[in-house]
């Protein structure tokens, strides 16, 4: 009987070198199948929204929207692809054999760095509007965009394939029995990975953000000392302190969201150890740094007003009348 039991556990059945099914109890596998599931469609439908807004409406057609779009689209494919396949397979063994498992891999890395990379053009630009506002529209450029998303999408896929070179000269590598999808990097390439990945792209941003914020705050006060002197001293320090509220706002927001994202998938190799990665072991780490991409489009784009009047058009069908591509969302 235990012998039935444990073949009966087993990927498959009677073959020694297969490895055991994913067992989690049922109130467990139930209420993380639900959560995620909710994670998975937010994702997908905000990131859905996003790029419809921005391809629809003529007046989004502009070199910032065209990054926030890039975004929007790496973000909705790691909630229409990567997230449904590790739902898929909480519960279930790896049949699609090792070349799709190192594939599937290669793929969810690269719309990982090229959605980090996008949220440094984001930054890129906000900089360069606030900062240097007089020679931005000559500096940014719609083809400047394009150009810098292209970049974005090759450097992105060729970084991931040197990084999982070996992985992708033997496939499989690093399963240890039939039935499994692991990847396990090694620690020097999960450092190299968490330099170009998460410690430069991170640097990055808090050196822009900070610079805007500091610029945001002298123009405040600026404005502050200008209203003041033409009607009293009461307005000006309401405007200022709002511009100076809302730029730190944005800048602890994208902060704070990026490192509590990605900080605890970068743990093994602070601490000097491989990282390995399992389609099947519900990974808080794995779930929380794809949860970036359900959060992305609320950071970026859903305090815009643009965005909400977007939506509106959007949900209440506008968008199929004749002429709505012309509609004022801005």
């Amino acid at each position: 009987m235990m012998e039935t039991l444990e073949d009966a556990e087993l990927c498959i059945p009677q073959l020694n070198s297969s490895c055991r099914k994913p067992t989690h109890p049922p109130n467990t596998v139930l209420l993380i199948y639900v959560l995620l599931s909710c994670v998975s469609f937010i994702t997908v439908a905000l990131n859905l929204l996003v790029i419809i807004s921005i391809s629809h409406f003529r007046q989004l057609h502009t070199p910032t929207n065209l990054l926030l779009l890039s975004l929007a689209v790496s973000d909705l494919l790691v909630g229409f692809v990567l997230m449904p396949v590790e739902i898929i397979y909480i519960e279930l063994c790896w049949f699609l054999g090792d070349v799709l498992c190192t594939l599937y891999y290669i793929f969810d890395y690269i719309i990982t760095s090229a959605s980090v990379a996008n949220m440094v053009l984001i930054s890129l630009d906000r900089y360069i509007a606030i900062c240097d506002p007089l020679r931005y529209h000559g500096k940014v450029t719609g083809s400047t965009a394009q150009i810098c998303v292209c970049l974005c999408w090759i450097c992105s896929v060729f970084y991931r394939l040197l990084l999982l070179y070996d992985h992708l000269e033997k496939p499989g590598m690093s399963n240890s029995c039939f039935g499994e999808c692991v990847v396990v990097i090694n620690h020097i390439a999960g450092v190299i990975d968490m330099v170009f990945t998460f410690i430069i792209p991170i640097t990055i941003i808090i050196v822009l953000y900070f610079r805007i914020f500091v610029v945001a705050v002298s123009q405040a006060q600026i404005m502050r000392s200008q209203v003041g002197a033409a009607i009293g001293q009461r307005s000006g320090p309401v405007t200022a302190r709002k511009s100076e509220l809302k730029a730190a706002r944005t800048l602890g927001i994208v902060i704070v969201v990026f490192l509590i994202c990605f900080c605890p998938y970068y743990f093994p190799a602070l601490e000097g150890e491989d990282t390995s990665i399992d389609a099947s072991s519900v990974a808080f780490e794995i779930w929380l740094a794809h949860f970036n991409s359900c959060l992305n489009p609320v950071v970026y784009a859903f305090f815009c007003p643009w965005f909400r009047k977007s939506i509106k058009l959007i949900l209440t069908l506008q968008i199929l009348k004749p002429g709505s591509r012309n509609a004022k969302v801005l």
